[in-house]
Protein backbone atom coordinates (compact mmCIF):
# COMPACT_ATOMS: atom_id res chain seq x y z
CA UNK A 1 0.00 0.00 0.00
CA UNK A 2 1.61 3.43 -1.00
CA UNK A 3 0.30 6.31 -1.08
CA UNK A 4 1.84 9.87 -2.36
CA UNK A 5 0.88 13.43 -0.66
CA UNK A 6 2.44 16.39 1.19
CA UNK A 7 3.76 15.07 4.63
CA UNK A 8 4.64 17.16 7.83
CA UNK A 9 5.91 15.26 10.84
CA UNK A 10 4.84 17.54 14.05
CA UNK A 11 6.76 16.46 17.01
CA UNK A 12 4.62 16.63 20.05
CA UNK A 13 7.57 17.01 22.18
CA UNK A 14 8.80 20.32 20.99
CA UNK A 15 6.81 22.91 22.49
CA UNK A 16 7.43 21.43 26.06
CA UNK A 17 11.12 22.54 24.93
CA UNK A 18 10.19 26.34 23.96
CA UNK A 19 10.59 24.91 19.92
CA UNK A 20 8.29 25.13 17.14
CA UNK A 21 7.31 22.62 13.69
CA UNK A 22 8.36 24.41 10.29
CA UNK A 23 4.68 24.07 9.80
CA UNK A 24 4.65 23.22 6.07
CA UNK A 25 4.30 19.84 4.19
CA UNK A 26 6.87 18.14 1.61
CA UNK A 27 6.16 16.08 -0.97
CA UNK A 28 6.36 12.55 0.18
CA UNK A 29 5.46 8.33 -0.72
CA UNK A 30 3.94 7.07 2.16
CA UNK A 31 4.63 2.98 2.09
CA UNK A 32 2.96 0.14 4.99
CA UNK A 33 4.91 -2.98 4.72
CA UNK A 34 6.88 -5.60 7.00
CA UNK A 35 9.96 -4.63 8.09
CA UNK A 36 12.48 -6.82 10.12
CA UNK A 37 13.11 -5.54 13.78
CA UNK A 38 17.10 -5.98 14.07
CA UNK A 39 16.80 -5.77 18.26
CA UNK A 40 14.27 -8.53 18.30
CA UNK A 41 14.66 -10.34 15.22
CA UNK A 42 11.02 -10.08 14.54
CA UNK A 43 8.56 -9.05 11.49
CA UNK A 44 6.44 -6.39 12.28
CA UNK A 45 4.28 -3.69 9.93
CA UNK A 46 5.86 -0.46 9.74
CA UNK A 47 4.87 2.82 7.87
CA UNK A 48 7.35 4.04 6.07
CA UNK A 49 8.04 8.09 5.09
CA UNK A 50 10.34 8.81 2.26
CA UNK A 51 10.78 12.40 0.96
CA UNK A 52 13.53 13.83 -1.24
CA UNK A 53 16.19 14.34 1.17
CA UNK A 54 15.29 11.04 2.94
CA UNK A 55 14.57 9.21 0.49
CA UNK A 56 15.94 5.76 2.14
CA UNK A 57 12.63 6.68 4.64
CA UNK A 58 11.93 7.04 8.18
CA UNK A 59 9.60 4.03 9.93
CA UNK A 60 6.96 4.04 12.48
CA UNK A 61 5.58 0.65 14.11
CA UNK A 62 2.28 0.48 13.66
CA UNK A 63 0.73 -2.23 15.53
CA UNK A 64 -0.81 -1.23 18.82
CA UNK A 65 1.04 2.32 18.04
CA UNK A 66 -1.80 4.48 16.99
CA UNK A 67 -2.96 6.92 19.66
CA UNK A 68 -5.58 8.37 16.93
CA UNK A 69 -6.57 9.06 13.38
CA UNK A 70 -8.13 12.83 12.52
CA UNK A 71 -10.15 12.73 9.01
CA UNK A 72 -12.95 15.27 9.58
CA UNK A 73 -11.06 16.74 6.40
CA UNK A 74 -10.31 13.44 4.20
CA UNK A 75 -12.33 14.02 1.32
CA UNK A 76 -10.40 17.11 1.03
CA UNK A 77 -7.39 14.89 0.55
CA UNK A 78 -6.52 15.42 4.32
CA UNK A 79 -5.73 13.60 7.56
CA UNK A 80 -3.73 13.11 10.70
CA UNK A 81 -2.42 10.37 12.46
CA UNK A 82 -0.93 10.42 16.10
CA UNK A 83 1.55 7.83 16.60
CA UNK A 84 1.91 6.98 20.37
CA UNK A 85 6.12 5.94 20.27
CA UNK A 86 7.69 8.36 18.97
CA UNK A 87 5.18 11.13 19.91
CA UNK A 88 4.43 12.74 16.76
CA UNK A 89 1.54 13.51 14.76
CA UNK A 90 1.93 12.75 10.79
CA UNK A 91 -0.07 15.18 9.31
CA UNK A 92 -1.12 14.09 5.43
CA UNK A 93 -2.37 16.83 2.58
CA UNK A 94 -2.92 17.31 -1.14
CA UNK A 95 -3.59 13.03 -1.33
CA UNK A 96 -6.38 12.11 -3.68
CA UNK A 97 -9.46 11.51 -1.07
CA UNK A 98 -10.16 7.68 -2.43
CA UNK A 99 -6.58 6.46 -1.93
CA UNK A 100 -6.33 8.31 1.26
CA UNK A 101 -9.13 6.27 2.74
CA UNK A 102 -7.88 2.85 1.60
CA UNK A 103 -4.52 3.48 2.96
CA UNK A 104 -6.04 4.37 6.70
CA UNK A 105 -7.90 1.71 6.55
CA UNK A 106 -4.86 -0.60 6.16
CA UNK A 107 -3.33 1.64 9.16
CA UNK A 108 -6.08 0.70 10.80
CA UNK A 109 -5.82 -2.89 10.57
CA UNK A 110 -2.11 -2.76 11.35
CA UNK A 111 -2.70 -0.98 14.35
CA UNK A 112 -4.87 -3.78 15.68
CA UNK A 113 -2.48 -6.37 14.83
CA UNK A 114 -4.44 -7.89 11.93
CA UNK A 115 -3.01 -10.83 9.68
CA UNK A 116 -0.59 -9.45 7.34
CA UNK A 117 -2.26 -11.63 4.65
CA UNK A 118 -4.97 -9.73 4.67
CA UNK A 119 -3.32 -6.15 4.22
CA UNK A 120 -2.36 -4.81 1.04
CA UNK A 121 1.44 -4.18 2.03
CA UNK A 122 4.07 -2.81 -0.01
CA UNK A 123 8.15 -3.91 -0.07
CA UNK A 124 9.68 -1.08 2.15
CA UNK A 125 12.69 0.06 -0.27
CA UNK A 126 14.19 3.39 -0.77
CA UNK A 127 11.83 5.28 -3.75
CA UNK A 128 13.15 6.85 -6.66
CA UNK A 129 13.33 10.86 -6.73
CA UNK A 130 11.04 11.95 -9.10
CA UNK A 131 8.42 10.29 -6.96
CA UNK A 132 9.10 12.76 -4.23
CA UNK A 133 9.15 15.59 -6.44
CA UNK A 134 7.09 18.51 -6.09
CA UNK A 135 4.00 18.44 -8.41
CA UNK A 136 5.33 20.69 -11.09
CA UNK A 137 2.55 23.24 -11.87
CA UNK A 138 3.86 25.67 -14.69
CA UNK A 139 5.87 23.87 -18.15
CA UNK A 140 6.82 26.08 -21.30
CA UNK A 141 7.94 24.96 -23.79
CA UNK A 142 9.24 27.28 -27.13
CA UNK A 143 10.89 24.91 -29.13
CA UNK A 144 10.10 22.18 -31.38
CA UNK A 145 13.23 19.74 -29.90
CA UNK A 146 11.89 20.22 -26.78
CA UNK A 147 8.63 19.05 -27.23
CA UNK A 148 7.90 15.44 -25.36
CA UNK A 149 6.62 12.83 -27.95
CA UNK A 150 7.23 9.81 -25.93
CA UNK A 151 6.82 11.27 -21.93
CA UNK A 152 3.27 12.36 -20.64
CA UNK A 153 2.81 16.10 -19.41
CA UNK A 154 2.92 16.17 -15.52
CA UNK A 155 -0.58 15.27 -14.59
CA UNK A 156 -0.66 17.93 -12.08
CA UNK A 157 0.14 21.10 -14.17
CA UNK A 158 -1.66 24.50 -13.79
CA UNK A 159 -0.40 26.05 -16.61
CA UNK A 160 0.95 25.15 -19.93
CA UNK A 161 2.55 26.97 -22.87
CA UNK A 162 3.82 25.07 -26.07
CA UNK A 163 4.65 27.61 -29.00
CA UNK A 164 6.61 27.87 -31.81
CA UNK A 165 6.41 24.10 -31.97
CA UNK A 166 4.80 23.99 -35.04
CA UNK A 167 1.76 22.18 -33.78
CA UNK A 168 -1.22 21.46 -36.74
CA UNK A 169 -3.46 20.45 -33.88
CA UNK A 170 -4.30 20.66 -30.22
CA UNK A 171 -2.34 16.97 -28.43
CA UNK A 172 -5.08 14.85 -26.52
CA UNK A 173 -2.43 14.51 -24.33
CA UNK A 174 -2.93 17.93 -22.78
CA UNK A 175 -6.49 17.75 -22.58
CA UNK A 176 -6.12 15.08 -19.74
CA UNK A 177 -4.88 17.69 -17.27
CA UNK A 178 -7.60 18.64 -15.09
CA UNK A 179 -5.64 20.84 -12.83
CA UNK A 180 -5.13 23.27 -16.68
CA UNK A 181 -5.58 26.77 -16.00
CA UNK A 182 -3.79 28.63 -18.54
CA UNK A 183 -2.98 27.27 -21.60
CA UNK A 184 -0.87 29.08 -24.52
CA UNK A 185 -0.71 27.49 -27.66
CA UNK A 186 0.58 30.71 -29.54
CA UNK A 187 2.67 30.59 -32.29
CA UNK A 188 1.44 27.86 -34.08
CA UNK A 189 -0.19 26.28 -36.99
CA UNK A 190 -3.37 24.88 -35.70
CA UNK A 191 -6.52 24.58 -37.97
CA UNK A 192 -9.25 23.42 -35.69
CA UNK A 193 -9.92 23.31 -31.90
CA UNK A 194 -11.23 19.75 -30.50
CA UNK A 195 -14.25 20.37 -28.27
CA UNK A 196 -12.87 18.49 -25.50
CA UNK A 197 -11.05 21.59 -24.92
CA UNK A 198 -14.31 22.41 -22.78
CA UNK A 199 -13.66 19.85 -20.57
CA UNK A 200 -10.88 21.24 -18.84
CA UNK A 201 -13.26 22.52 -16.13
CA UNK A 202 -10.11 24.87 -14.08
CA UNK A 203 -9.53 26.78 -17.66
CA UNK A 204 -9.55 30.50 -17.18
CA UNK A 205 -6.93 31.61 -19.92
CA UNK A 206 -6.85 30.57 -23.36
CA UNK A 207 -3.77 32.11 -25.66
CA UNK A 208 -4.22 30.73 -29.62
CA UNK A 209 -2.71 34.11 -31.12
CA UNK A 210 -0.85 33.15 -34.33
CA UNK A 211 -2.23 29.99 -35.49
CA UNK A 212 -4.82 29.28 -38.43
CA UNK A 213 -7.76 29.12 -36.59
CA UNK A 214 -11.29 29.37 -39.45
CA UNK A 215 -13.66 28.72 -36.55
CA UNK A 216 -14.57 28.94 -33.10
CA UNK A 217 -17.13 25.97 -32.28
CA UNK A 218 -20.66 26.22 -30.85
CA UNK A 219 -20.16 23.44 -29.05
CA UNK A 220 -17.21 24.79 -27.23
CA UNK A 221 -18.82 27.79 -26.28
CA UNK A 222 -21.40 25.94 -24.58
CA UNK A 223 -19.23 23.75 -22.45
CA UNK A 224 -17.94 24.33 -19.25
CA UNK A 225 -15.77 27.43 -20.56
CA UNK A 226 -19.49 29.32 -19.74
CA UNK A 227 -18.32 29.10 -16.03
CA UNK A 228 -14.26 29.21 -16.35
CA UNK A 229 -13.06 31.49 -18.98
CA UNK A 230 -12.31 35.16 -18.53
CA UNK A 231 -9.21 35.28 -21.03
CA UNK A 232 -9.64 34.74 -24.53
CA UNK A 233 -7.13 35.67 -27.53
CA UNK A 234 -7.79 34.63 -30.71
CA UNK A 235 -6.01 37.13 -32.63
CA UNK A 236 -3.58 36.90 -35.62
CA UNK A 237 -5.54 33.82 -37.20
CA UNK A 238 -8.43 33.24 -39.93
CA UNK A 239 -11.91 34.19 -38.11
CA UNK A 240 -14.59 35.42 -40.44
CA UNK A 241 -17.49 35.10 -37.61
CA UNK A 242 -17.86 33.88 -34.27
CA UNK A 243 -21.06 31.98 -33.40
CA UNK A 244 -24.17 33.40 -32.20
CA UNK A 245 -23.20 30.73 -28.67
CA UNK A 246 -20.18 32.61 -28.39
CA UNK A 247 -22.19 35.15 -25.95
CA UNK A 248 -22.32 32.04 -23.21
CA UNK A 249 -18.99 32.67 -22.01
CA UNK A 250 -20.28 35.09 -19.56
CA UNK A 251 -17.05 35.07 -17.53
CA UNK A 252 -14.97 36.54 -20.01
CA UNK A 253 -13.20 39.79 -19.18
CA UNK A 254 -10.48 40.09 -21.87
CA UNK A 255 -11.24 39.33 -25.04
CA UNK A 256 -8.79 39.58 -28.16
CA UNK A 257 -9.65 39.27 -31.43
CA UNK A 258 -7.53 41.48 -33.30
CA UNK A 259 -5.80 40.61 -37.01
CA UNK A 260 -8.57 38.66 -38.55
CA UNK A 261 -10.80 38.08 -41.28
CA UNK A 262 -14.19 39.10 -39.18
CA UNK A 263 -16.84 41.06 -40.81
CA UNK A 264 -19.40 41.25 -38.00
CA UNK A 265 -19.09 40.57 -34.72
CA UNK A 266 -21.50 38.18 -32.07
CA UNK A 267 -25.14 39.89 -32.60
CA UNK A 268 -25.27 39.33 -28.77
CA UNK A 269 -22.26 40.79 -27.90
CA UNK A 270 -23.53 42.81 -25.27
CA UNK A 271 -24.35 39.64 -22.90
CA UNK A 272 -21.17 40.00 -22.09
CA UNK A 273 -21.70 41.85 -19.23
CA UNK A 274 -18.23 41.15 -17.52
CA UNK A 275 -16.09 42.05 -20.71
CA UNK A 276 -13.54 44.66 -19.18
CA UNK A 277 -11.10 44.59 -22.68
CA UNK A 278 -11.98 43.91 -25.98
CA UNK A 279 -9.55 43.99 -28.93
CA UNK A 280 -11.05 43.59 -32.20
CA UNK A 281 -7.99 46.21 -34.53
CA UNK A 282 -7.35 45.19 -38.11
CA UNK A 283 -10.86 43.12 -39.15
CA UNK A 284 -13.36 43.86 -41.74
CA UNK A 285 -16.17 45.33 -39.20
CA UNK A 286 -18.17 47.75 -41.21
CA UNK A 287 -20.88 48.11 -38.43
CA UNK A 288 -21.34 46.97 -34.82
CA UNK A 289 -24.46 45.07 -33.87
CA UNK A 290 -26.82 46.59 -31.97
CA UNK A 291 -26.34 44.96 -29.07
CA UNK A 292 -22.67 46.77 -28.32
CA UNK A 293 -24.28 49.38 -26.73
CA UNK A 294 -25.08 47.16 -23.50
CA UNK A 295 -21.08 46.96 -23.10
CA UNK A 296 -19.55 48.37 -20.31
CA UNK A 297 -15.66 48.18 -21.22
CA UNK A 298 -12.14 49.63 -19.59
CA UNK A 299 -10.76 49.36 -22.49
CA UNK A 300 -11.90 49.39 -26.31
CA UNK A 301 -9.90 49.19 -29.64
CA UNK A 302 -11.10 48.95 -33.37
CA UNK A 303 -8.37 50.75 -35.29
CA UNK A 304 -8.12 49.55 -38.74
CA UNK A 305 -11.56 48.71 -39.45
CA UNK A 306 -13.34 49.59 -42.65
CA UNK A 307 -16.15 50.70 -40.57
CA UNK A 308 -18.79 52.65 -42.96
CA UNK A 309 -20.44 56.29 -42.62
CA UNK A 310 -23.63 56.11 -41.37
CA UNK A 311 -26.88 57.86 -42.90
CA UNK A 312 -29.83 57.44 -41.04
CA UNK A 313 -31.56 57.48 -44.36
CA UNK A 314 -29.55 54.60 -46.15
CA UNK A 315 -31.70 51.54 -44.82
CA UNK A 316 -32.90 47.83 -45.38
CA UNK A 317 -36.48 47.44 -45.88
CA UNK A 318 -36.79 43.85 -44.97
CA UNK A 319 -40.71 44.47 -43.84
CA UNK A 320 -43.98 42.86 -45.49
CA UNK A 321 -47.60 44.03 -44.92
CA UNK A 322 -49.17 42.40 -43.25
CA UNK A 323 -46.95 40.67 -40.96
CA UNK A 324 -47.08 36.77 -40.89
CA UNK A 325 -48.72 34.82 -39.06
CA UNK A 326 -45.12 33.25 -37.54
CA UNK A 327 -43.51 36.71 -36.91
CA UNK A 328 -46.43 38.10 -34.94
CA UNK A 329 -46.47 35.11 -32.83
CA UNK A 330 -42.75 34.89 -31.97
CA UNK A 331 -42.75 38.65 -31.43
CA UNK A 332 -45.75 38.38 -28.90
CA UNK A 333 -43.42 35.56 -26.69
CA UNK A 334 -40.65 38.11 -26.86
CA UNK A 335 -42.08 41.06 -26.17
CA UNK A 336 -45.05 39.38 -23.38
CA UNK A 337 -41.37 37.32 -21.78
CA UNK A 338 -43.26 34.43 -22.49
CA UNK A 339 -41.35 30.91 -21.26
CA UNK A 340 -40.23 29.09 -24.31
CA UNK A 341 -38.13 25.96 -25.55
CA UNK A 342 -38.04 23.09 -27.95
CA UNK A 343 -40.30 21.54 -25.71
CA UNK A 344 -43.14 24.26 -26.45
CA UNK A 345 -42.62 25.66 -29.68
CA UNK A 346 -40.44 24.57 -32.70
CA UNK A 347 -37.10 24.30 -32.34
CA UNK A 348 -36.23 26.81 -35.31
CA UNK A 349 -38.63 29.43 -33.40
CA UNK A 350 -36.16 29.04 -30.29
CA UNK A 351 -33.07 29.83 -32.81
CA UNK A 352 -35.13 32.78 -33.97
CA UNK A 353 -35.85 34.11 -30.90
CA UNK A 354 -31.92 33.42 -29.64
CA UNK A 355 -30.81 36.30 -32.33
CA UNK A 356 -34.35 38.55 -32.42
CA UNK A 357 -33.39 42.04 -32.87
CA UNK A 358 -34.75 44.98 -30.46
CA UNK A 359 -36.51 47.80 -31.99
CA UNK A 360 -35.62 51.54 -31.54
CA UNK A 361 -38.89 51.60 -29.36
CA UNK A 362 -37.52 48.65 -27.21
CA UNK A 363 -40.11 46.24 -28.42
CA UNK A 364 -39.13 42.79 -30.26
CA UNK A 365 -38.44 41.69 -33.93
CA UNK A 366 -37.19 38.89 -35.59
CA UNK A 367 -37.24 37.73 -39.59
CA UNK A 368 -38.86 41.16 -40.89
CA UNK A 369 -37.62 44.72 -39.39
CA UNK A 370 -36.22 48.23 -41.37
CA UNK A 371 -32.41 48.22 -40.63
CA UNK A 372 -29.98 51.10 -40.42
CA UNK A 373 -26.77 52.26 -39.10
CA UNK A 374 -26.17 55.14 -36.55
CA UNK A 375 -23.36 56.77 -35.27
CA UNK A 376 -21.99 56.20 -31.44
CA UNK A 377 -19.53 57.70 -29.65
CA UNK A 378 -17.10 54.48 -28.24
CA UNK A 379 -16.75 56.43 -24.88
CA UNK A 380 -20.17 55.38 -24.14
CA UNK A 381 -19.47 52.07 -23.73
CA UNK A 382 -15.64 52.64 -22.48
CA UNK A 383 -13.92 54.47 -20.35
CA UNK A 384 -10.87 54.55 -22.88
CA UNK A 385 -10.88 54.16 -26.58
CA UNK A 386 -8.13 53.37 -29.08
CA UNK A 387 -8.38 55.68 -31.69
CA UNK A 388 -10.65 54.01 -34.72
CA UNK A 389 -8.77 56.15 -37.35
CA UNK A 390 -5.94 58.01 -38.34
CA UNK A 391 -8.24 61.20 -38.36
CA UNK A 392 -8.52 61.08 -34.45
CA UNK A 393 -12.47 59.72 -34.35
CA UNK A 394 -14.06 57.88 -31.46
CA UNK A 395 -17.14 57.36 -33.44
CA UNK A 396 -18.08 54.20 -34.80
CA UNK A 397 -21.48 53.13 -36.95
CA UNK A 398 -24.07 50.81 -34.61
CA UNK A 399 -27.05 48.66 -36.24
CA UNK A 400 -30.36 49.90 -35.96
CA UNK A 401 -33.49 47.64 -36.06
CA UNK A 402 -37.05 49.00 -36.36
CA UNK A 403 -40.08 47.03 -35.68
CA UNK A 404 -42.27 49.24 -38.24
CA UNK A 405 -42.21 52.30 -40.29
CA UNK A 406 -43.89 54.15 -37.75
CA UNK A 407 -41.08 53.51 -35.20
CA UNK A 408 -38.37 54.53 -38.20
CA UNK A 409 -40.21 57.65 -38.72
CA UNK A 410 -40.38 58.98 -35.54
CA UNK A 411 -36.67 57.98 -35.44
CA UNK A 412 -35.95 59.95 -38.63
CA UNK A 413 -37.87 62.88 -37.23
CA UNK A 414 -35.88 63.08 -34.15
CA UNK A 415 -32.48 62.89 -35.89
CA UNK A 416 -33.68 66.08 -38.18
CA UNK A 417 -34.59 67.69 -35.50
CA UNK A 418 -31.35 67.21 -34.02
CA UNK A 419 -29.73 68.14 -37.41
CA UNK A 420 -31.24 71.59 -37.40
CA UNK A 421 -30.29 72.40 -33.73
Amino acid sequence: MKLQCDVEVVNRMLPSFGMRNRGKGIRAVLSIGKHVDKTSQRSNIYMMICTAKDRAGSKYKLKNNIEKFFTWFVEEGKATVRIKEPAVDICLSKADANSLKNFLSAARLADRGSDASSLPLSTLTPVRARDVEQPKKKLSIISKKDYPLTSSFPYSLEQLQVSYCKLSRVDMRMLSLKALRKLDLSNNHIKKLPATIGDLGCLSELILHNNHLEAFSEALCLSTLQRTLQLLDLSQNRLRSLPAQFCQLKELVNLKLDDNELICLPFHVGRLSSLRFLSAAHNQLAVLPNDFRKLSLENLDLFGNPFVQPNPLDHTMKLTFPLPLQELATRAIANLRLPYGPHLIPAHLCRDLEVAKTCYCGRICLNYYIKTAVSMNLHQVSHTVVLVDDMGGTDAPVQQHFCSLSCYSEFLDKSLQRGVR
